[in-house]
């Protein structure tokens, strides 16, 4: 675009004009090596009037000066130019983020940033997706092409946290797999395709989510109605129940997955779903998407460190252990982040290895809880991460950074739903973040007493920046109400007394919400709550490893905590006399399973002894599920006192013996199950150790070809570095050449304008405004469209004639001012020998159009002179040949125009003017320039008779053409005495 395009763009920005439509929405396009070839098919699919704009991300050399968007602007009708700070998105429009540059965009408008040098490498695609997310919630699209390494990962994540709409390119397609596969690697791609079935698919979405947004706010009947029974669909097929999440959070991303489909009745999307099982696992995933990151809200994590940390550090007691649950931890960050901050702690304060922290990570989601057990992150983590921490707690590995070992040991990561299943207790920090926000009201309210009871006296409650403990301020005291950090309080009404664990929340009924008033209990719930505690015996429910799920009764007679870390199980817990009763029972009743029911035992009770027997008996679960077993608690006499048992410690020496009998029975049992058990395990650890060493050789030899694959590689970097220097030379030359062709088109001044194949405008000079009604904004724009101020010339016309024919074309045009213009239309030609479109250029010629009106002028002018002479006159060329002659000279000897001009003058009348004297005469004028009067003759004409005439003879001195003569003839036939006679002069 020349100077005068860019002044004009000058003059639009400055003048005020009304505020810009916003486009149905951003998209944002992120691409790496190999891109380019993407990017071309993706604008070459895409229509130019969907109404959305696109914003391009891509990783250029700083120090280079891109030609993306003259390379884009080849394949779409769209304008496509540099982004620059605080330009207005505008729809059907493209822009290039610069290369020295990262972009961020606020209220739809486009804002440069300069780059932070960090010792990894930039992810300016991911920094522009967040804020991207950030800016357009849910109407962001983020879209992921070919590229090499992992940006765009983490971007994408911010972009479906905001209900925002992902595209990948199918990796098989892609030159560079490497970016688009790290996406899909996310799991949260809604679209993977070829790039060019991409655009299709875009638009689609983007109609048919503009048709459910124009639904009422307000959801209707059908509405609601519809999401009960996705919400039933749903819990059948995963179990797991949305009915109490935020109805506004869940309405919009069912929405979401309906645009995805082009569904736009929610109805229809229920069948969808009968008919598709699939889909609702997708829905079910969609639902529980909780992205999250390292560090996030840097803010918060040293307020809680400096403000309930430290503090809970420096008062633990050495050799305790610090607990900690974080629910909702999606794919692991933020319980690694909460384990980082207590091991810096730690150190700061000196007291590493005195104390130490367990931290229990829980997540709905499977998927996520696999991520984070392994670990392991793309590298782009690095911007959340400081250069410091990535040192001391992660391991570099490829493009990917993985959790120290001894960070990941800290933490038991777990699938569990924090609504229906009993908390984990006992806890110093209880870290729940961007979880509550997405649940209804009423469930919050039931959760809030559930963490107080999870929590030690003093224990922090650390919430999410959004979130709120709402009227629960007698259970918590506020440490910092920004960034949400709070301490338990004692109260007299324990928490407990309002919620039901482990049974799932229910919804309360309408009118109740906040209101803690107990429910007046009825009888037919009192008589068997009644009756269980009179006449059932204590009793626990454990699980196959014995840990205790459920206590019945009173069990302190039987069971004790063991001193030091707190253990819940039951071997731990039996007082002395059951433990190795309780172990052969619960092993009789797993094996056999059926109820297993021990002879009359002894356990010693605060120094006595109580004769129980010991019932252990398998519960019945759904195929799949944990086995647990009821283990009951019955007391068969009295208590003994010591005393008693000494008076008659003789006559009970046979039982004591029996007893003992049996002790040593089942210890030899137990003996042999546990030598039958250590064989086996012995034979698995072989089998394992020689599959170990079979993957060992396995390893050695893959380590082998990767070594062969490095030196490859390294040898095909030297090519590549060869072939971009090669290319890097091409782009300069290219660059100068379009640097001398715009130059070369300003300088000329000569108006000029290039068309495509479609009469559309690719290019124009400055000069070319003053004929055309021509604007920098009117690029590809029909010449249709455009006024054309030639007075009776149909220029299109000629354009399209040009183009059938392939011929060029030339005419003079006049403008409607009155000036005018030689105007030649030539076919555009590319270097592929291919017509795509035409060159049309217009040279001005008023001036001499001017002049051969002037000379136009002189010669009718002289003509008329001439013709009013009434002497004979003939004008000949250097040959002598007549050019014309006048009136007199026809008349006189009775000739035509037709007989005379362009004749030789001595072939006239047969010859008649064949004179050697004369010839000379006329012959010598032109070369010596002279000129001759009064050369008289005779001769004897046909058709007049004899007769005596006086010839004259002039060089006529013409400016543009050759030189010509000026004959006159007098007739002097009756004139007396005179005589021939010959003067000559110079002229």
């Amino acid at each position: 675009m020349d100077n005068s395009q860019e002044e004009e763009n000058g003059r639009e920005e400055t003048s005020a004009v009304p505020a810009p439509e916003a486009p149905r929405a951003i998209v944002g396009i992120g691409a790496s090596a190999g891109g380019l070839d993407a990017l071309e098919q993706f604008f070459t699919h895409m229509p130019a009037d969907t109404g959305m704009a696109f914003v391009l991300v891509t990783h250029m050399d700083p120090s280079q000066k891109g030609m993306l968007p003259e390379l884009i602007q080849r394949v779409t009708a769209m304008p496509v130019t540099w982004a620059e700070d605080g330009t207005a998105v505008r729809p059907n429009a493209v822009y290039v983020k610069p290369a020295n540059a990262d972009l961020a965009i606020l209220h739809g408008a486009l804002n440069l940033l300069e780059p932070v040098a960090t010792r990894v490498s930039r992810t300016p695609i991911d920094l522009f997706f967040r804020y991207l997310a950030d800016d357009q919630n849910g109407k962001a699209v983020g879209i992921v092409l070919s590229g090499m390494g992992h940006d765009g990962a983490q971007g994408i994540r911010a972009i479906k946290e905001r209900s925002g709409t992902v595209l990948v390119q199918e990796p098989s397609s892609a030159p560079y797999s490497s970016m688009p596969e790290n996406a899909i690697g996310t799991g949260l791609a809604d679209y993977v395709a070829p790039v060019a079935e991409l655009p299709h698919l875009l638009v689609t979405y983007i109609r048919s989510a503009d048709t459910i947004a124009r639904e009422p706010a307000v959801p209707t009947r059908t509405v609601v109605d519809g999401l009960k029974k996705v919400f039933i669909l749903i819990r059948t097929r995963t179990g797991q129940d949305f009915s109490m999440y935020k109805q506004s959070t869940i309405r919009r991303r069912v929405e979401r997955r309906m645009g995805l489909h082009q569904l736009t009745r929610i109805e229809d999307y229920v069948r969808y779903l009968q008919e598709n099982p699939q889909e609702i696992n997708i829905l079910a995933k969609e639902l529980l998407i909780g992205v999250t990151r390292f560090f996030r809200d840097p803010e918060a994590w040293q307020a809680l460190e400096e403000k309930a940390i430290r503090d809970l550090v420096r008062s633990a007691p050495e050799g305790s252990v610090i607990r900690v649950w974080v629910a909702g931890c999606s794919t692991g960050e933020e319980a690694y982040t909460m384990a980082i901050v207590l091991r810096e702690c730690l150190n700061n304060l000196d007291r590493y290895g005195e104390i130490r922290y367990q931290i229990f990570a829980t997540d709905l989601d499977p998927e996520a809880i696999e991520v984070a057990r392994h670990g392991r992150y793309v590298a782009s983590i690095a911007a959340d991460v400081s250069s410091e921490r990535l040192e001391r707690y992660f391991v570099k590995e490829d493009e990917h950074y993985r959790i120290r070992q001894e960070i990941r040991e800290s933490i038991v990561f777990a699938q569990q739903n924090v609504i229906t299943a009993p908390p984990f207790i006992h806890l110093d920090i209880l870290c729940c973040r961007n979880l509550l926000i997405y649940l209804s009201g009423e469930l919050q309210e039931q959760l809030i007493p559930v963490f107080h009871y999870a929590l030690k006296p003093g224990g922090v409650l650390f919430l999410g920046t959004a979130e709120t403990i709402g009227g629960y301020g007698e259970l918590f005291k506020t440490v910092d109400g920004r960034q949400k950090i709070f301490r338990r309080r004692e109260t007299s009404a324990p928490a407990i007394d309002r919620i039901n664990i482990p049974v799932a929340f229910t919804p309360q009924p309408a009118g109740t919400a906040g209101t803690h008033k107990r429910r007046p209990t009825a009888v037919d719930e009192l008589a068997p709550r009644a009756l269980l505690e009179r006449f059932v015996p204590p009793a626990v429910i454990v699980n196959e490893n014995g840990d205790i799920l459920y206590i019945h009764g009173k069990t302190g007679k039987y069971l004790e905590p063991s001193p030091g870390r707190a253990n819940l199980n039951i071997h731990a817990m039996v007082r002395e006399g059951l433990g190795y009763p309780l172990i052969a029972a619960l092993r009789s009743a797993r094996q056999e399973k059926k109820e297993a029911v021990t002879e009359p035992v002894s356990v010693k009770t605060n120094g006595d002894f109580q004769k129980i027997r010991l019932t252990v008996a398998p519960l019945e679960r759904p195929s799949g599920a944990e086995d647990l077993f009821l283990i009951a608690f019955e007391d068969l006499e009295e208590t003994e006192t010591k005393q008693a048992r000494e008076a008659s410690e003789g006559v009970r020496d046979d039982a004591r013996c029996a007893e003992l009998e049996r002790d040593l029975t089942v210890t030899r049992a137990q003996l042999q199950s546990t030598i039958e058990e250590m064989q086996a395990s012995q034979e698995e650890e072989k089998s394992m150790n020689e599959e170990l060493q079979s993957m060992n050789e396995e390893l050695q030899s893959t380590n082998e070809e990767m070594t062969t694959s490095k030196e490859e590689l390294q040898s095909l970097n030297e090519e590549l570095l060869t072939v971009n220097t090669e290319l890097q030379a091409k782009i300069d030359e290219l660059s100068m050449t379009t640097d001398d062709l715009q130059n070369l088109l300003r300088g000329t001044g000569i108006p000029m304008l290039f068309l495509d194949g479609n009469l559309r405008v690719r290019r124009f000079t400055r000069a070319a405004t003053e004929i055309i009604s021509l604007r920098s904004a009117d690029l590809d724009r029909p010449v249709t469209d455009l006024a054309v101020s030639l007075r009776d010339e149909p220029l299109v016309e000629d354009v399209r004639e040009v183009l059938d024919t392939l011929l060029p074309l030339e005419k003079q045009v006049q403008t409607i001012d009155g000036r005018w213009f030689q105007m030649r239309i030539l076919p555009y030609r590319t270097a592929s020998n291919q017509i795509d479109g035409v060159v049309v250029t217009f040279v001005e010629i008023t001036r001499i159009k001017d002049l051969e009106q002037s000379l136009r002028n002189a010669r009718t002018y002289a003509e008329n002179i001439i013709e009013t002479i009434r002497e004979p006159l003939v004008v000949l060329d250097a040959d002598l040949r007549v050019i014309s002659a006048n009136r007199s000279f026809y008349q006189t000897f009775r000739v035509t125009p037709g007989e005379t001009e362009g004749v030789l003058l001595y072939a006239l009348g047969s010859g008649q003017w064949d004179i050697p004297d004369l010839r000379r005469l006329l012959e010598d004028i032109l070369p010596e320039k002279v000129q001759f009067e009064g050369f008289e003759m005779k001769h004897d004409f046909p058709e007049i008779g004899q007769k005596k005439m006086r010839l004259n003879a002039r060089r006529i001195v013409s400016g543009t053409g050759p030189d010509l003569i000026l004959l006159a003839i007098e007739d002097v036939t009756d004139r007396p005495g005179s005589e021939t006679r010959v003067e000559t002069a110079p002229k």
